[in-house]
Protein backbone atom coordinates (compact mmCIF):
# COMPACT_ATOMS: atom_id res chain seq x y z
CA UNK A 1 0.00 0.00 0.00
CA UNK A 2 1.28 3.48 -0.91
CA UNK A 3 1.36 5.40 2.39
CA UNK A 4 1.19 8.80 0.60
CA UNK A 5 -2.29 10.30 0.83
CA UNK A 6 -2.90 12.54 -2.16
CA UNK A 7 -5.49 15.29 -2.55
CA UNK A 8 -8.41 14.75 -4.84
CA UNK A 9 -7.62 17.62 -7.25
CA UNK A 10 -4.52 18.36 -9.25
CA UNK A 11 -5.68 21.72 -10.57
CA UNK A 12 -4.69 24.44 -8.10
CA UNK A 13 -5.51 28.17 -8.30
CA UNK A 14 -3.54 31.12 -7.01
CA UNK A 15 -4.96 30.89 -3.48
CA UNK A 16 -5.27 27.12 -3.54
CA UNK A 17 -2.25 24.91 -3.26
CA UNK A 18 -1.07 21.59 -1.95
CA UNK A 19 0.99 21.07 1.18
CA UNK A 20 2.86 18.00 2.36
CA UNK A 21 3.41 16.82 5.93
CA UNK A 22 6.28 14.36 6.08
CA UNK A 23 5.49 11.62 8.59
CA UNK A 24 8.68 9.62 8.59
CA UNK A 25 11.65 8.90 10.82
CA UNK A 26 15.18 10.25 10.69
CA UNK A 27 18.22 8.03 10.43
CA UNK A 28 18.70 8.10 14.17
CA UNK A 29 21.52 10.46 15.25
CA UNK A 30 23.09 10.29 11.79
CA UNK A 31 23.12 13.80 10.33
CA UNK A 32 24.43 13.07 6.84
CA UNK A 33 22.08 10.16 6.21
CA UNK A 34 19.10 12.04 7.63
CA UNK A 35 19.74 15.07 5.44
CA UNK A 36 20.03 12.84 2.40
CA UNK A 37 16.68 11.28 3.30
CA UNK A 38 15.10 14.69 3.91
CA UNK A 39 16.25 15.94 0.52
CA UNK A 40 14.75 12.90 -1.18
CA UNK A 41 11.45 13.46 0.63
CA UNK A 42 11.42 17.13 -0.40
CA UNK A 43 11.83 16.17 -4.04
CA UNK A 44 9.16 13.49 -3.76
CA UNK A 45 6.64 15.87 -2.19
CA UNK A 46 7.38 18.53 -4.80
CA UNK A 47 6.96 15.94 -7.53
CA UNK A 48 3.45 15.34 -6.22
CA UNK A 49 2.62 19.03 -6.46
CA UNK A 50 3.28 20.32 -2.94
CA UNK A 51 4.25 23.97 -2.53
CA UNK A 52 5.11 23.61 1.16
CA UNK A 53 6.84 20.61 2.76
CA UNK A 54 6.65 20.32 6.56
CA UNK A 55 8.89 18.02 8.63
CA UNK A 56 8.48 16.95 12.28
CA UNK A 57 10.15 18.30 15.39
CA UNK A 58 13.90 17.57 15.68
CA UNK A 59 13.91 15.60 12.43
CA UNK A 60 17.64 16.30 12.10
CA UNK A 61 18.76 14.07 13.55
CA UNK A 62 16.25 12.64 15.97
CA UNK A 63 14.12 13.35 19.02
CA UNK A 64 15.85 12.41 22.33
CA UNK A 65 13.11 10.12 23.59
CA UNK A 66 15.51 8.68 26.16
CA UNK A 67 14.73 11.68 28.39
CA UNK A 68 11.43 9.96 29.25
CA UNK A 69 13.14 6.66 30.02
CA UNK A 70 16.43 7.38 31.78
CA UNK A 71 16.59 8.94 35.25
CA UNK A 72 18.94 11.95 35.49
CA UNK A 73 21.20 9.89 37.77
CA UNK A 74 22.20 7.77 34.75
CA UNK A 75 24.83 10.31 33.75
CA UNK A 76 26.97 7.59 32.23
CA UNK A 77 24.36 7.02 29.52
CA UNK A 78 22.97 10.55 29.26
CA UNK A 79 26.40 12.10 28.76
CA UNK A 80 27.14 9.76 25.85
CA UNK A 81 23.74 10.30 24.28
CA UNK A 82 24.03 14.06 24.59
CA UNK A 83 27.41 13.87 22.90
CA UNK A 84 25.91 11.98 19.96
CA UNK A 85 22.95 14.34 19.78
CA UNK A 86 25.35 17.29 19.67
CA UNK A 87 27.46 15.66 16.99
CA UNK A 88 24.37 15.06 14.83
CA UNK A 89 23.09 18.64 15.26
CA UNK A 90 23.37 21.50 12.77
CA UNK A 91 25.02 24.89 13.08
CA UNK A 92 23.75 27.94 11.25
CA UNK A 93 25.20 28.32 8.75
CA UNK A 94 26.84 25.03 7.85
CA UNK A 95 27.03 22.51 5.03
CA UNK A 96 24.02 20.60 6.36
CA UNK A 97 21.80 23.67 6.21
CA UNK A 98 23.08 24.44 2.71
CA UNK A 99 22.07 20.96 1.53
CA UNK A 100 18.48 21.47 2.68
CA UNK A 101 18.45 24.86 0.99
CA UNK A 102 19.70 23.38 -2.27
CA UNK A 103 16.96 20.74 -2.13
CA UNK A 104 14.23 23.34 -1.54
CA UNK A 105 15.58 25.36 -4.49
CA UNK A 106 15.81 22.33 -6.78
CA UNK A 107 12.23 21.41 -5.85
CA UNK A 108 10.97 25.01 -5.94
CA UNK A 109 9.12 24.64 -2.62
CA UNK A 110 8.96 26.13 0.84
CA UNK A 111 10.33 23.81 3.53
CA UNK A 112 10.03 23.87 7.31
CA UNK A 113 12.11 21.35 9.21
CA UNK A 114 12.84 20.68 12.87
CA UNK A 115 16.49 20.39 13.86
CA UNK A 116 18.75 20.10 16.85
CA UNK A 117 20.79 23.31 16.60
CA UNK A 118 24.16 24.07 18.18
CA UNK A 119 24.58 27.47 19.84
CA UNK A 120 27.25 28.42 17.32
CA UNK A 121 27.05 32.06 18.43
CA UNK A 122 28.68 31.10 21.73
CA UNK A 123 30.08 27.83 23.14
CA UNK A 124 28.92 25.60 20.25
CA UNK A 125 28.15 22.96 22.88
CA UNK A 126 24.56 23.67 23.92
CA UNK A 127 21.51 22.73 21.89
CA UNK A 128 18.28 24.37 20.85
CA UNK A 129 15.16 22.69 19.50
CA UNK A 130 14.83 24.77 16.34
CA UNK A 131 12.48 25.13 13.39
CA UNK A 132 14.08 26.25 10.11
CA UNK A 133 12.22 27.97 7.26
CA UNK A 134 13.48 27.75 3.66
CA UNK A 135 12.16 29.50 0.59
CA UNK A 136 11.82 28.06 -2.94
CA UNK A 137 14.94 30.03 -3.86
CA UNK A 138 16.88 27.91 -1.37
CA UNK A 139 17.40 30.77 1.05
CA UNK A 140 17.15 30.17 4.78
CA UNK A 141 14.41 32.68 5.58
CA UNK A 142 14.82 32.35 9.33
CA UNK A 143 14.51 30.15 12.38
CA UNK A 144 12.49 29.73 15.55
CA UNK A 145 14.02 28.32 18.72
CA UNK A 146 11.55 26.55 21.00
CA UNK A 147 10.90 28.86 23.94
CA UNK A 148 11.09 26.18 26.60
CA UNK A 149 11.58 22.43 26.63
CA UNK A 150 9.11 20.18 28.44
CA UNK A 151 9.96 17.96 31.41
CA UNK A 152 12.97 15.76 30.75
CA UNK A 153 13.66 17.58 27.47
CA UNK A 154 15.24 20.34 29.57
CA UNK A 155 18.20 18.03 30.10
CA UNK A 156 18.95 18.34 26.37
CA UNK A 157 17.68 21.70 25.09
CA UNK A 158 18.21 25.33 26.03
CA UNK A 159 15.38 27.90 26.01
CA UNK A 160 14.88 30.12 22.98
CA UNK A 161 14.15 33.84 23.07
CA UNK A 162 11.47 36.16 21.80
CA UNK A 163 13.73 37.27 18.95
CA UNK A 164 12.92 34.01 17.14
CA UNK A 165 9.13 34.32 17.38
CA UNK A 166 9.00 34.81 13.63
CA UNK A 167 6.60 34.66 10.70
CA UNK A 168 7.14 35.22 7.00
CA UNK A 169 5.28 36.82 4.10
CA UNK A 170 5.51 34.31 1.28
CA UNK A 171 3.96 33.75 -2.12
CA UNK A 172 1.64 31.16 -0.52
CA UNK A 173 0.55 33.32 2.43
CA UNK A 174 1.79 34.29 5.87
CA UNK A 175 3.78 31.37 7.30
CA UNK A 176 4.74 30.75 10.93
CA UNK A 177 4.37 28.28 13.77
CA UNK A 178 5.43 26.87 17.10
CA UNK A 179 7.05 23.62 18.24
CA UNK A 180 5.29 20.88 20.20
CA UNK A 181 4.09 21.92 23.67
CA UNK A 182 4.96 25.58 23.33
CA UNK A 183 1.74 25.51 21.32
CA UNK A 184 0.01 25.29 24.71
CA UNK A 185 1.44 28.71 25.68
CA UNK A 186 -1.43 31.19 25.03
CA UNK A 187 0.85 34.21 24.70
CA UNK A 188 3.22 32.45 22.30
CA UNK A 189 0.22 31.56 20.15
CA UNK A 190 -1.03 35.13 20.37
CA UNK A 191 2.28 36.37 18.97
CA UNK A 192 1.59 34.26 15.88
CA UNK A 193 -1.99 35.47 15.63
CA UNK A 194 -0.89 39.09 15.92
CA UNK A 195 1.56 38.59 13.05
CA UNK A 196 -1.30 37.49 10.80
CA UNK A 197 -0.23 33.87 10.25
CA UNK A 198 -2.41 32.03 7.76
CA UNK A 199 -0.44 28.77 7.53
CA UNK A 200 0.63 27.58 10.97
CA UNK A 201 3.08 24.71 11.21
CA UNK A 202 3.17 22.65 14.41
CA UNK A 203 6.04 20.15 14.26
CA UNK A 204 5.73 17.87 17.27
CA UNK A 205 6.57 14.65 19.04
CA UNK A 206 3.12 14.47 20.61
CA UNK A 207 0.81 12.19 18.64
CA UNK A 208 -1.94 11.81 21.24
CA UNK A 209 -5.66 12.35 20.79
CA UNK A 210 -5.45 15.25 23.24
CA UNK A 211 -2.86 16.91 20.99
CA UNK A 212 -5.14 16.64 17.96
CA UNK A 213 -7.97 18.21 19.94
CA UNK A 214 -5.67 21.09 20.88
CA UNK A 215 -4.63 21.57 17.25
CA UNK A 216 -8.26 21.80 16.19
CA UNK A 217 -8.86 24.42 18.85
CA UNK A 218 -5.79 26.42 17.76
CA UNK A 219 -6.86 26.33 14.10
CA UNK A 220 -10.27 27.72 14.98
CA UNK A 221 -8.90 30.16 17.54
CA UNK A 222 -6.43 31.60 15.04
CA UNK A 223 -8.69 31.26 11.99
CA UNK A 224 -5.86 29.64 10.06
CA UNK A 225 -4.64 26.37 8.61
CA UNK A 226 -2.71 24.18 11.04
CA UNK A 227 -0.29 21.48 9.90
CA UNK A 228 0.45 19.11 12.76
CA UNK A 229 3.45 16.99 11.79
CA UNK A 230 4.96 14.22 13.91
CA UNK A 231 7.35 11.40 13.01
CA UNK A 232 6.30 7.81 12.58
CA UNK A 233 9.05 5.92 14.35
CA UNK A 234 9.37 2.21 14.96
CA UNK A 235 11.51 0.38 17.47
CA UNK A 236 13.54 -0.88 14.52
CA UNK A 237 14.45 2.72 13.64
CA UNK A 238 16.71 2.88 16.70
CA UNK A 239 19.89 0.81 16.43
CA UNK A 240 20.20 -1.98 18.99
CA UNK A 241 23.47 -0.59 20.30
CA UNK A 242 21.60 2.06 22.27
CA UNK A 243 21.08 0.73 25.80
CA UNK A 244 18.02 2.89 26.50
CA UNK A 245 16.16 0.97 23.79
CA UNK A 246 15.92 -1.98 26.20
CA UNK A 247 13.77 0.12 28.53
CA UNK A 248 10.77 0.09 26.18
CA UNK A 249 8.19 -2.70 26.66
CA UNK A 250 9.18 -5.92 24.91
CA UNK A 251 6.06 -5.98 22.75
CA UNK A 252 6.29 -2.39 21.59
CA UNK A 253 6.40 -1.86 17.81
CA UNK A 254 6.01 1.90 17.46
CA UNK A 255 7.77 4.56 19.49
CA UNK A 256 5.61 7.18 17.80
CA UNK A 257 2.62 6.52 15.55
CA UNK A 258 2.62 9.99 14.01
CA UNK A 259 -1.05 10.93 13.63
CA UNK A 260 -0.10 13.93 11.48
CA UNK A 261 -3.06 15.93 10.24
CA UNK A 262 -4.04 19.13 8.45
CA UNK A 263 -6.80 21.27 9.92
CA UNK A 264 -8.81 24.09 8.37
CA UNK A 265 -9.55 27.52 9.89
CA UNK A 266 -12.95 26.22 10.98
CA UNK A 267 -11.28 23.61 13.22
CA UNK A 268 -12.24 20.68 11.01
CA UNK A 269 -9.67 18.09 9.92
CA UNK A 270 -9.01 18.27 6.18
CA UNK A 271 -6.66 15.30 5.92
CA UNK A 272 -5.45 12.69 8.41
CA UNK A 273 -4.65 11.72 10.98
CA UNK A 274 -2.20 9.34 9.37
CA UNK A 275 -1.66 6.66 12.01
CA UNK A 276 1.18 4.14 12.23
CA UNK A 277 2.30 4.72 8.64
CA UNK A 278 5.50 6.23 7.33
CA UNK A 279 4.81 8.44 4.35
CA UNK A 280 3.68 11.86 3.22
CA UNK A 281 0.28 13.32 3.98
CA UNK A 282 -1.00 15.72 1.31
CA UNK A 283 -3.76 18.28 1.65
CA UNK A 284 -5.09 21.23 -0.32
CA UNK A 285 -5.08 24.68 1.24
CA UNK A 286 -7.62 27.30 0.14
CA UNK A 287 -6.81 30.67 1.67
CA UNK A 288 -10.27 31.92 0.75
CA UNK A 289 -11.62 29.85 3.65
CA UNK A 290 -9.96 32.23 6.13
CA UNK A 291 -12.01 35.45 5.73
CA UNK A 292 -15.28 33.76 6.71
CA UNK A 293 -13.75 32.64 9.99
CA UNK A 294 -12.18 36.05 10.63
CA UNK A 295 -15.54 37.74 10.10
CA UNK A 296 -17.02 35.59 12.82
CA UNK A 297 -14.08 35.58 15.22
CA UNK A 298 -10.79 37.43 14.78
CA UNK A 299 -8.67 36.91 17.89
CA UNK A 300 -6.12 39.51 16.79
CA UNK A 301 -8.71 41.84 15.32
CA UNK A 302 -12.15 42.82 16.55
CA UNK A 303 -11.95 40.27 19.41
CA UNK A 304 -8.58 41.51 20.68
CA UNK A 305 -9.93 44.44 22.76
CA UNK A 306 -6.69 46.49 23.05
CA UNK A 307 -8.62 48.93 25.24
CA UNK A 308 -8.82 46.16 27.85
CA UNK A 309 -5.73 44.00 27.20
CA UNK A 310 -2.16 44.86 26.30
CA UNK A 311 0.24 42.48 24.62
CA UNK A 312 3.94 42.73 23.81
CA UNK A 313 6.85 40.45 22.94
CA UNK A 314 10.42 41.09 24.06
CA UNK A 315 12.14 40.39 20.76
CA UNK A 316 15.22 42.53 21.36
CA UNK A 317 18.37 40.51 22.00
CA UNK A 318 19.84 43.46 23.89
CA UNK A 319 17.06 43.20 26.44
CA UNK A 320 17.55 39.48 27.15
Amino acid sequence: MDSDKRSKKDSIGNRQFKIAAVQDSPIFLNKDATIEKACELIMKAAGNGAKLVVFPEAFISGYPDWVWLLPPARKDLINKLYGELLASAVSIPDEAVERIGKASKAAGVYVTIGVNERNSEASNSSLYNTLLYFGPDGRLMGKHRKLIATGGERLMWSSGGGDTLVSFDTSIGKLGGLICWENFMPLARNSMYMSGVQIYVAPTWDSSEAWQIAMRHIAREGGMFVISCAPCMKMSDIPDRYEFKQMYPDDREFINKGNSCVIGPDGKIIEGPLEAEQGILYAEIDLDMIPAQKWLFDVAGHYSRPDVFQFSVNNNLADK
